[in-house]
């Protein structure tokens, strides 16, 4: 396998602090993003997600991941342990260039033979799922 992993990068043209503020203001996820939905939690370290995700092709579950990793206006890493042998990784990442111009960063990762069984049945399905999150957090920042 050469790669576990399925990133979609994009350009905002809006600062930093408001990406930041979209993606902390958990309850209103749906607004941007149509794969993760009814988040509840708390953005700090150790802290709980608890969401619906909903990705293109596959079947509606609930999922549950850890935060174990956060700056704000900068990141937000959570985990998920999803059985034996699969563990997740998804992450959102700003890079501001200039006041106004960032690089918004969408990912999972995956772990575990299990969990790159998955990346390999569903990567398709993923990818154009991760497009259209940023794309959609793209034109919330900049609307």
């Amino acid at each position: 396998m050469e790669d576990t992993r399925i990133e979609k990068r994009i350009g905002v043209q809006a600062a930093s602090d408001r990406i930041w503020d979209l993606i902390a203001d958990l309850p209103a996820w749906d607004r941007w993003n149509p794969h993760e939905r009814d988040i509840e939690g708390a953005i700090a370290f150790g802290g709980r997600l608890a969401l619906t995700e909903s990705w293109p092709e596959m079947p509606e579950r609930r999922a549950v991941g850890q935060v174990v990793e956060w700056q704000p206006y900068v990141r937000l890493v959570w985990t998920e342990n999803r059985g034996f042998l699969f563990r997740t990784m998804r992450y959102l990442e700003i890079e501001e260039l200039d006041k106004g111009n960032c690089i918004v960063a969408s990912g999972l990762r995956f772990a575990g033979l299990r969990g790159e069984l998955f990346h390999d049945r569903h990567r398709a399905a993923l990818r154009r799922g991760q497009a259209t999150l940023v794309e959609g957090l793209k034109r919330a920042a900049e609307g």
